[in-house]
């Protein structure tokens, strides 16, 4: 499955220029970008910050990002080679966050009566021979809390997401499908019942959540640098897939640490920010599940949306914090949890540490260059005989259409994968190539 964009990063240093007179309470919006300020000016520990980067070299932890905001000023964005900040990033579930986000605001208009409207509202003359009779008392609470019924666990949720995405009709897909539990009986993570979700608010507002998202929550907040793949039927995937700057993530993070507040505008309201932050439902390990976000057992009042490879906007309210990270692989983002609570060490400034601050852009710059290039060894025959030719593949659940490979005179290897999907009614094509690593470079034809 794609979970790009993978490409050559490069850094951006932390900025530590600050603004006369900026202390630790927010006195503006972030408009085109973030201000930022140095760590010691927020009450952070840049000595703290330095030490994250080499928990993650000694750790191999494959981290693309990192992001901390404080009091509403960046105090730290670093990218890991080969990624750089101008690289939109592969949500994976961190999208049911944002998807849930806009059912909230679809409620708050009116489009939605309640999180306790039945599904079916939304779907009026779809019906099934096999349709099972509890879809009667399916809600759209059910779908944003994970409590759908429609899967048995994690694994059996995400291979249902796999036969769904193989078919036209994915509503339909769902409608001919049994329940395993009744609505509301118990947590179970299920991705086509968050993606149901998407469905649900085209149908109530005409819009996909692309769309309405643009109209509503992206737009509001400056973000515009989206890619949000759509079904057979226009609706944007629920699930995941969908692309966004991480300093795009963080803005969505303090929107929910500002109560719903941006610009002095209330986007989604504070009610509905309390009720998806909360814990609607009990998980193991004393962590809670609210409107697709993760109540976090510790510290009180924190929350995250959580995807997989490492994605995550963490959201502490207690220290005024917001956290973004991406990734790829199993790595779990509270590896670094512990470094990134310790920096935190003041409500109020602390002394300027010049030494410091320069270690800190020092490991941001280190983090960001490329490793030194190694000897090659011989290509073999193979090499030769498949450089240059073009692989086209069928129709498949990941949108892959072709793979090259190109071999250079030097021992390089140049891999190509083409991707296409649909968004807004026009065919995406996304190309990734690199020697080793990947680069993102989508565009859009209106055939």
């Amino acid at each position: 499955m794609p979970y790009y964009p993978l490409g050559r990063i490069f850094l951006l240093l932390l900025g530590a220029v600050l603004a006369e007179g900026q202390g630790t309470s927010t006195n503006y919006w972030p408009a085109a970008e973030w201000r930022t300020s140095s760590p010691e000016r927020q009450g952070v520990d840049s000595r703290d910050l330095a030490r994250i980067f080499g928990t993650v070299r000694a750790r191999q932890i494959p981290i693309h990002g990192l992001i901390v905001i404080r009091n509403g000023y960046l105090v730290l964005e670093a990218y890991f080679h080969p990624f750089s900040t101008g690289n939109v990033h592969d949500l994976a579930s961190v999208t049911k966050s944002v998807m849930s986000t806009l059912i909230g605001i679809a409620i708050d208009k009116g489009y939605i009566k309640s999180v306790d409207q039945p599904v079916l509202d939304f779907f009026p003359g779809r019906r099934s021979p096999r349709m099972d009779d509890r879809w009667k008392r399916l809600t759209v609470k059910h779908l944003l809390t994970m409590t759908s019924g429609f899967c048995e666990d994690f694994r059996s949720g995400e291979q249902q997401l796999t036969r769904m995405r193989l078919t036209q009709d994915w509503v339909q897909f769902l409608l001919d499908n049994p329940f395993v539990s009744d609505p509301g009986e118990r947590f179970a993570y299920c991705s086509c019942a968050s993606n149901l979700l998407s469905s649900v608010l085209t149908s109530a507002t005409g819009l996909n959540a692309r769309a309405f998202a643009k109209k509503h929550l992206y737009g509001p907040l400056g973000i515009s640098n989206v890619i949000w793949p759509e079904d057979p039927h226009g609706n944007s995937t629920g699930w995941g897939d969908s692309y966004l700057l991480p300093s795009d993530l963080a803005r969505i993070g303090y929107l929910f640490l500002q109560g719903g507040v941006w610009n002095n505008r209330q986007v989604v309201s504070g009610g509905w920010i309390r009720d998806a932050t909360r814990k609607q439902v009990e998980v193991s390990g004393g962590e809670g599940y609210g409107y697709k976000w993760w109540v976090l057992r510790e510290p009180p009042g924190a929350f995250e949306a959580r995807g997989r490879g490492g994605q995550r906007i963490v959201v502490l309210p207690s220290k005024r914090l917001v956290v973004v990270v991406t990734g790829i692989g199993r790595f779990q983002p509270g590896d670094l949890g512990a470094a990134l609570l310790s920096s935190v060490r003041s409500d109020e400034p602390l002394p300027e540490d010049p030494v410091a601050t320069r270690a800190l852009s020092e490991k941001i710059a280190e983090a960001a260059r490329p490793p030194e290039k190694k000897a090659l060894a011989p290509l073999p025959e193979m090499a030769h005989t498949v450089s240059g030719r073009t692989f086209r593949f069928g129709s498949n659940p990941y949108g892959l259409k072709t793979m090259q490979l190109r071999f250079r005179r030097t021992g390089e290897g140049v891999v190509r994968f083409g991707f296409q999907f649909v968004v807004g009614g026009a065919k995406v094509r996304m190309i990734d190539e690199g020697v080793g690593e990947f680069q993102l470079d989508a565009t859009a034809e209106n055939r």
